[in-house]
């Protein structure tokens, strides 16, 4: 079982920028795809972002497309989420996922592991 533990949430006005980090243990991380989802209350978690577990496939939700960049370091055994130009509707709290040999699926039910979530909040 991967365990997840995001970080890089906070308070930004619209416009800026945020990295989110996602740090992973007790796996061999490079077997794994990644994903990022974000919710709101009330509202249906939906897909950011992914990468795939060898690199070669990143995927991304309409609306972050060419906005947020997903990457991965291997040796850190990390995944980030690069946010830029957020808006108010970036708002939420953000979870990554991991996929045992995910090929960077939007799909939620394709990821068995998440983590606890960092809080993005952008004002305007």
């Amino acid at each position: 079982q991967v365990q997840l533990v995001e970080s890089g949430g906070g308070l930004v006005q619209a416009g800026g920028s945020l990295r989110l980090s996602c740090a992973a243990s007790g796996v061999t991380f490079s077997r794994y795809g990644m994903g990022w989802f974000r919710q709101t209350p009330g509202k249906e978690r939906e897909f950011v972002a992914a990468i795939s577990w060898s690199s070669s496939t990143t995927n991304y939700a309409g609306s972050v497309k060419d906005r947020f960049t997903i990457s991965r370091d291997n040796a850190k055994n990390t995944v980030y989420l690069q946010m830029n130009s957020l808006r108010p509707e970036d708002t939420a709290a953000y979870y990554c996922a991991a996929a045992y040999k995910g090929d960077g699926s939007s799909w939620s039910s394709s990821y068995a592991d998440w983590g606890q979530g960092t809080q993005v909040t952008v004002s305007s």
